[in-house]
């Protein structure tokens, strides 16, 4: 791996997991044993953090978490309706993911916390089929307004998202081969999450064949 990066060739760190799964800055005690965020690709790999010359950031068109743990925008509905569709069950579990819709306000912790230059965000054919989509973009909690993840994962549990709401484009998205073959809504949208999360969409997935990733 030494000899390549001497080389000057491109060498690509895949994280697993995710931000508040870090046991450092994820809500514990609801995390995994390791970090998660990229700064554990410097300590895993020992490639020095002066390498790292991009972040990418890989998150949904909506919000999913395994486990336990504060996850205010959960909604049972978008829960049922994504595994009805086959989606949303951990990878080596089975076990079906807790689904919510779009949080900016964690994604914008992410995208601090990882240093995020640019956003892919998948499972956009996810939500084909809903007519309103909403996306949290503070959170409110004893009177209080957030526009930051509380450090207290206790206050966080309490937290309830406050909505923006954005057309659905209710038309399949999977064939889609160009950002402009997408919906005009479906490019609303992205767009807004994107802004929002603070960080500038590059990749736009629409199903998991290679062919369905869009690149911007």
């Amino acid at each position: 791996m030494y000899e390549v990066d001497d080389c000057g060739d491109d060498i690509l760190f895949e994280g697993a997991q995710g931000t508040f799964l870090d046991i450092d800055y994820g809500t514990y005690p609801f995390v995994t044993s390791s970090n998660t965020t990229a700064g554990g690709a410097c300590t895993g790999s020992g490639i020095p953090p002066h390498r790292m010359d991009r972040v990418v950031g890989v998150m949904k068109a909506y919000t999913t978490r395994v486990g336990e743990g504060p996850l205010p925008t959960e909604n049972a509905e978008i829960a049922d309706m994504l595994h009805a569709m086959g989606r949303e069950f951990g990878a080596t579990t089975g076990r079906p993911r807790r689904c919510g819709w779009f949080d900016s306000v964690a994604t914008r912790h992410a995208t601090m916390v990882n240093g995020i230059d640019e956003l892919a965000v998948t499972n956009i054919d996810g939500l084909d089929t809903v007519e309103t989509i909403k996306v949290c973009i503070t959170y409110r909690a004893g009177g209080k307004r957030y526009d930051y993840v509380p450090n207290d994962v206790e206050l966080l549990a309490r937290c309830q998202p406050v909505y923006a709401e954005f057309p659905g484009w209710l038309t399949p998205t999977n064939k889609a081969k160009k950002w402009k073959d997408l919906p005009a809504k479906t490019r609303s949208y992205l767009k807004a999450i994107a802004e929002l999360t603070g960080a500038k969409l590059k990749i736009a997935s629409v199903g998991p064949g290679r062919e369905q990733t869009i690149f911007l």
